[in-house]
């Protein structure tokens, strides 16, 4: 399938024979990491100037080493020190080099197994949490939200798998992964209305390339562009602005509605409303939270619904979990929302909602 190295990237430990090699800028480092295997009783050697260590089964190598590795490196020097793994008919040369890893993240691979797992083999899934068109009661859409299935059948939810994602430098791969599994699981489930799919801007560096896939499975599965929306999510990560704005042109160049998550929750967020103008904004759980208790909370609410209301925007109020908040909405003025109040999240979509 067509898309971006980056998001296309499998990283896996063989099960065979292979060099080991070990780099670093920092001489002391290298002797240090020589010294340790020999301490191991292994028998390490140079190659084209690189410390190599030839193993007959690379990934047993780690994982009978893993707790040593741990104990005779430091935190800092297993992110400085890059390991490079040559099996089969790989070649050693300068592209093969840039490719190599933190030894830290070698060491993740088998500390967060079930992710790479989830990862490598694509084993994500949907679920749906229903989004209601107030004036009526009726659905107009669904969020999707991923969900990681391990070998065993558990979930691995999001919040897991983002933590594990940003840490081993899968975010775009991830996010690639979420946004295909969000269109595939909503064409199985034969969703009619809008889908709203999240997506971290800071993973996608050229819509061009990184996007492919994505708008590759819309047209596959036959959705029609204006029944999408992809949500902004973590705005406060978004230190480029300008390239926001060029992911969201390219979305919208292809048909697809946008909406911007979590608004109100910062400064940031109300500059990313007024620059980026989304279709939709989703004011934040932390406004929407006892708004029926706090007037403050109620004048937040109502200057953000004016001022998205004056410019043609579709405000849906996120996180309601009580009929009164729900009532304090209404009467200042809400087109969409969405929360426990009405259904929480499932593999299978709620179909109908009693009125409102």
């Amino acid at each position: 399938m067509s898309g971006c190295n980056r998001c296309m990237e499998r990283f896996e430990i063989g099960a065979e024979k292979g060099e080991i090699y070990f780099l670093s800028d920092i001489e002391e480092l290298v002797a240090k990491t020589e010294r340790f295997l020999q301490k191991l009783l292994l028998h390490p050697g140079y190659k084209q100037g690189l410390l190599q260590l030839e193993a007959a089964n690379c990934q047993a190598f780690f994982i009978e080493n893993l707790d040593a590795m741990k104990s005779n490196f430091s935190s800092l020097e297993r992110e400085e020190l890059k390991v490079y793994i040559r099996q089969g008919e790989q070649t050693l040369d300068f592209k093969a080099l840039l490719a190599a890893k933190p030894l830290q993240r070698h060491i993740n691979f088998f500390d967060d197994r079930d992710f790479f797992d989830i990862v490598n083999n694509e084993s994500l899934t949907a679920h749906f949490q229903p989004i209601v068109e107030v004036k009526n009661g009726t659905i107009y859409g669904y969020e999707t939200l991923a969900r990681g299935v391990r070998a065993d059948g558990r979930l691995m939810y999001p919040d897991q798998l983002f933590a594990k994602s940003k840490r081993n430098d899968q975010d775009f791969k991830l996010d690639r992964l979420c946004r295909e599994s969000a269109l595939k699981t909503a064409a199985t489930k034969k969703i009619d209305q809008k889908v709203f799919i999240n997506f971290i801007p800071t993973s996608i560096y050229d819509p061009e390339f990184c996007l492919k896939s994505t708008e590759k499975w819309a047209k596959q599965l036959e959705f029609d562009p204006s029944g999408i929306v992809f949500e902004v999510v973590e705005t406060e990560r978004v230190e480029d602005k300008g390239h926001l704005k060029t992911i969201l042109q390219y979305y919208r160049q292809k048909g697809f509605q946008v909406a911007l998550d979590d608004v109100g929750e910062g400064y940031s967020s109300l500059n990313m409303l007024i620059e980026l103008q989304p279709d939709i904004i989703k004011i934040d759980r932390k406004i929407i939270d006892g708004i029926d208790k706090n007037e403050m909370k109620r004048s937040a609410y109502k200057a953000l619904y004016n001022l998205a209301r004056e410019h043609g925007i579709t405000v849906l109020a996120e996180g309601i979990e009580t009929p009164y908040e729900l009532e304090v909405i209404k009467n200042i003025g809400v087109d969409l929302a969405q929360g426990y109040y009405f259904a929480k999240p499932s593999s299978e979509p709620v179909r109908k909602l009693a009125l409102l």
